[in-house]
């Protein structure tokens, strides 16, 4: 796979113009959003997933949470170094009123967090929710961005470390990346500080194979966005094709009329076209 040009992933995020960072307004779109949902939804709010400052989700319950449900685990994006699960709850009201629990996942974001530990973080917040919650019917992961990445590295987890296996059903990967090399020489690992093998051993694209066990059992799908940037967009689609040489059942869904942003902003809607999608994708488990 030959990584892009030094910067290609940096385009997105700015504005429409390339002229100064999006990610501020970005947060204020989904914090009004998480605020709506913490408002109007049954939740459990800083459960503690293991003993770290950051190790902490928030749960978003179904409008009758009685038997058991499905869940989508949501983990954010920020370039591992920007939001929070705190504004990550914006897509929990299209989904709990159809009886899906939400789930926001914490990390420890840089500098404080590194990318090894990043990874095993969002790991061990998987682990900790099939053992904790027995309501659980079936797992379903969301990344966006940075948050991609992650849950695409979850999908490569050898589970026996942890004592458990989750029933992953599905994973929605949106605008994600996948092969961490062309990080390397741009501003966001000045945070990040990543060396080259640090970069390979949590690049997606080179954990596939590892992740052949459960590719029967789990259906993915890579979102993209019409106005992502080129390398955005080869990154999605040379993951997509990893995965299905691999024996994953995938798909690719190439948004038009949507940017890096509001391809994940919009999940607040019941209309849009992502939340339709998520919602086909539990229906037929």
């Amino acid at each position: 796979m030959g990584a892009g040009p030094p910067g290609a992933l940096t385009g997105a995020a700015t504005g429409p113009s390339g002229s100064g960072p999006k990610h501020g307004e970005v947060a204020g779109h989904v914090r009004g959003g998480t605020q709506m949902a913490r408002a109007t939804t049954q939740t459990l709010l800083h459960v503690p997933y293991g003993d770290g400052d950051g190790e902490k989700l928030d749960v978003y319950l179904p409008t009758d949470p009685s038997g058991t449900f499905p869940v989508l685990v949501y983990i954010h994006g920020g370039y591992w170094q920007c939001l929070s699960k705190d504004v990550s709850g914006f897509a929990a009201p299209a989904l709990v009123s159809q009886g899906i629990a939400v789930v926001a996942v914490g990390y420890n974001i840089a500098p404080k967090g590194h990318m090894d530990e990043m990874v095993a973080q969002v790991r061990r917040s998987l682990a900790f929710l099939v053992q904790q919650y027995s309501w659980i019917s079936g797992v379903y992961l969301c990344g966006h961005s940075a948050g991609a990445h992650l849950a695409a590295m979850v999908l490569s987890t050898d589970w026996a470390e942890y004592g458990v296996t989750p029933d992953i059903k599905g994973a929605v990967l949106v605008s994600g990346v996948y092969d961490l090399e062309p990080i390397l020489h741009i501003y966001v690992n000045d945070a990040l500080n990543m060396s080259r093998e640090v970069a390979q051993r949590n690049s997606p694209m080179l954990c596939v194979t590892g992740a052949v066990p459960a590719a029967g059992a789990c259906e993915v799908l890579v979102a993209v966005a019409q106005h992502d940037s080129p390398e955005f967009r080869r990154q999605s689609r040379e993951y997509c094709q990893a995965l299905r040489s691999a024996g994953w059942t995938v798909s690719l869904l190439d948004l038009a009329g949507v940017d890096h942003f509001n391809i994940i902003e919009r999940l607040s809607q019941d209309s849009y076209i992502l939340t339709e999608v998520i919602l086909n994708m539990i229906s037929r488990a």
